[in-house]
């Protein structure tokens, strides 16, 4: 099979490689919109750990940044078989409170744009669970990887 060149929406994506499961499809055959949402989740934490911010850092400042809004667009299907690459990109950050990242899902089979996506996220108390003010670690490594010319917030 022929690997096309993937046209990435942004330069220099944060990538995964993903091989859809027969688990991962539901009673349409194609991957189910749930896993969809897990792997933007795997990509991120894949993307944020590398840049340094890992679980331990969430766990030493007793914040962590949460998910509080994700737009999917499906584009095409996903099926059992299909080996793919997810890559993201950190889109924004606000200096104190909020990020925003974007996903473009693309299947390097035929170059085909599967999924494009956008989550926001607002960093919180890992205690309370309410907002908080991003630390200062957070505050360096986030606002050093983000990518210009992305969705924001």
């Amino acid at each position: 099979m022929q690997q096309h060149d993937i046209d990435w929406d942004l330069p220099a994506p944060f990538t995964i490689e993903i091989a859809v499961r027969p688990e991962d499809t539901d009673r349409l055959g194609h991957a189910n919109n749930v896993v969809y949402v897990r792997w933007l989740e795997d990509v991120s934490w894949a993307h944020i750990e590398s840049l340094g911010m890992t679980w331990e850092l969430h766990e030493k400042t007793g914040k962590a940044m949460a998910i509080t809004r994700t737009e999917i667009d499906y584009l095409a299907s996903a099926n059992a078989g299909d080996q793919l690459v997810l890559g993201t990109w950190l889109t924004d950050y606000d200096g104190r409170f909020r990020s925003a990242r974007q996903f473009q899902l693309v299947r390097p089979s035929d170059g085909k744009t599967l999924v494009r996506a956008v989550s926001t996220h607002a960093c919180v108390d890992l205690k309370s669970q309410r907002p908080a003010r991003a630390p200062k670690e957070f505050a360096e490594i986030l606002g050093s990887a983000v990518v210009a010319g992305g969705k924001g917030l």
